[in-house]
């Protein structure tokens, strides 16, 4: 069932048959080289457990991204509720397999979580946080219309916040 549809993907719920699919970004060393250690297999169906979870207890999670031609998984996109700096909010978050970067495709996905979080879900604002290294999802943020928020330390490193209001 598709949660969320653009003009050139869709987003639905993971399941665990999305595994394979999913490790082609989360066991990725370069894919992953601002977040933790890469995913096993095991971590990776740990991480859509947790999204089946989210589902059921927020009404959102990290979604399956899927490239309408060809109707090919491309990675995960999502609103999860994170600690950011002592506060849970909704966070905007995505993971993009490398052969699909740069392509537009994590700004049109993190554009419609956007939305469906102030429309569907009625959330007053939208956050991201990512480690102050990663440029390339701070200027996903940016161009979501996000603005810097605040600093803070995690994981031993310092992440950059950014949000965005409901206008």
């Amino acid at each position: 069932m598709k949660i969320i549809e653009t003009e050139r993907l869709y987003l639905r719920k993971l399941q665990i048959d999305d595994t394979k699919e999913l490790m082609k970004v989360l066991s990725d060393p370069e894919s992953m080289q601002y977040s933790l250690d890469p995913f096993s297999e095991e971590k990776v169906e740990a991480w859509i457990q947790w999204n089946i979870e989210n589902y059921k207890k927020y009404k959102h999670g990290l979604w399956a991204v899927i490239l309408k031609e060809g109707d090919v998984f491309i990675g995960d996109c999502g609103i999860t509720m994170q600690d950011i700096g002592d506060e849970i909010v909704p966070e905007i978050g995505f993971h993009i397999i490398k052969v699909y970067c740069n392509k537009g495709f994590a700004t049109e996905a993190a554009l419609a979580c956007k939305q469906y979080a102030f429309k569907v879900l009625h959330y007053h604002e939208v956050f991201s946080y990512t480690t102050v290294r990663n440029i390339p999802s701070q200027k996903v943020a940016g161009k979501i219309g996000m603005k810097v928020y605040k600093y803070f330390e995690k994981y031993g490193e310092k992440q950059i916040v950014q949000v965005a209001s409901e206008n």
